[in-house]
């Protein structure tokens, strides 16, 4: 049998990142972090694991730095809560796993996928998203887990008025949004997973793109896996993953094209911004993003790889 190539390829969230601006050490972690989770998702591909185990594990990695808005490093939102979302999609089934507006869970990406492998389900919220964690025994880490002293900041700023705040927007040295992973197995199967924080400030039960599979994360072995960041209310309007999806099922288009034309393209159209990291069956890597930067980070059993955070 032939070599098959694998690979993966990870977000921690894209905007204003402009050279410069951030300290070296900072950026020592922030490129530290991401190596640890890409790491532990690439050694799972190369031992011959599966797309879907690797992506959760490197999301999980990523959750549990409080460098990105997700799991322990999640926003604030209006009520001084944290409230997170996370999905999972294996491309091999086209089945899925997602969870929005839950509390004081370590990694909201195992439980996505807890959703997917035993509820019956796609998708739970809030409340119900809740007992059914319960009821699979998970126990609820305490408000300080999930308190940043630099994302309270951040909250404290506006928390008395109307505003809401996306990572990326204004404030310079922000900790970005959401985090993701895409991978493609030995086998060819691939896979994608996203989790996130939201926005700071956000009210009434906002959900962003993140758990919306089509959305904010998709994948089918049949085109691609894409996991997206961004101005989430507009990946959604956008369709952004599976748009991406489209455009290679009926356009005939490679990854680099279709990744292209919705991120450079069709999601500025309607105003939005960010980026996405996608992966094909040849495992073929495309990192998009139209924002000034995005944490990233791919590596291929072909020896490529990298740990990037700037524009070229």
């Amino acid at each position: 049998m032939e070599h098959k190539k694998f690979s993966i390829a990870i977000h921690g969230g894209a905007g204003t990142l402009v050279k410069g601006l951030m300290t070296p050490e900072k950026e020592g972690q922030y490129k530290a972090a991401l190596e640890y989770a890409l790491e532990s998702g690439y050694k799972i591909l190369e031992s011959g694991g599966c797309a879907i185990d690797a992506v959760e594990a490197a999301v999980r990695k990523l959750e549990n730095s409080p460098l990105f808005n997700a799991g322990k490093g999640s926003v604030f939102t209006n009520e001084g809560t944290h409230e997170m979302d996370a999905a999972i999609m294996d491309g091999k089934t086209l089945e899925a796993g997602a969870v929005s507006l839950i509390t004081g869970i370590k990694n909201p990406v195992a439980l996505a996928r807890d959703v997917m492998e035993k509820s019956n389900h796609v998708f739970l919220a809030g409340e119900g998203a809740m007992r059914f964690a319960d009821s699979l025994g998970y126990k609820l880490e305490s408000q300080e887990y999930f308190y940043d002293e630099f994302r309270y900041q951040q909250w404290q700023e506006i928390k008395d008025s109307d505003d809401f705040q996306l990572d990326h927007s204004d404030k310079k040295d922000s900790k970005f949004g959401t985090v993701g992973a895409v991978a493609c197995d030995k086998n060819g199967n691939i896979a994608a997973a996203t989790s996130t924080g939201g926005m700071t400030n956000k009210r009434w039960g906002r959900v962003g793109d993140s758990p919306i599979i089509g959305a904010g994360n998709y994948a089918n072995n049949k085109t691609c896996a894409v996991s997206c960041t961004g101005s989430g209310e507009f990946f959604i309007r956008g369709v952004v993953a599976y748009d991406v999806s489209c455009l290679m099922e009926y356009k005939g288009m490679t990854l680099e094209k279709a990744t292209s034309e919705v991120i450079n393209k069709r999601v500025l159209e309607i105003g939005g911004d960010g980026g996405l990291v996608a992966v094909d069956a040849q495992g073929n890597i495309a990192m998009p993003f139209n924002t000034e930067g995005m944490y990233r980070g791919f590596k291929t059993s072909e020896g490529e790889a990298g740990i990037l955070i700037y524009g070229n």
